[in-house]
């Protein structure tokens, strides 16, 4: 299960990362790719080349963890609000797992 709380933040990596890395490979990858530290627990999100495959690692109160997804039909649908970020809200990161491509994200309201 992911740690979604309100505090998580989920970073998305905008470059295709090779995921035959694991648990040595992808704490690097975050400090090359996104300039962060992956002790922080926060989620960072990765899609191979093909966005047939993703992985999310994060820091677990003992130790990495990675989750990851393979879609043998299709790809993953990266939302045009997440283009131009690194960080996602859990509604992306949710529609990108279960494979929704909406048109446009926005908020129906704000306080």
């Amino acid at each position: 299960m992911l740690p979604l709380s309100g505090a998580v933040k989920i970073y998305y990596c905008r470059t295709p990362v090779n995921l035959h890395k694991s648990f040595d490979g992808l704490p690097g990858a975050v400090r090359q790719y996104l300039a962060a530290d992956p002790l922080s627990g926060h989620l960072f999100v990765f899609f191979n080349r093909t966005l047939k495959m993703v992985k999310i690692l994060y820091w677990d109160t003992d130790g990495y963890a990675i989750w990851s997804k393979r879609l043998e039909r299709g790809r993953f649908n990266i939302p045009k609000s997440a283009e131009g970020k690194i960080e996602l809200d859990r509604r992306e990161l949710y529609a990108i797992l279960s494979g929704i491509k909406p048109k446009r994200y926005y908020k129906r309201f704000s306080w």
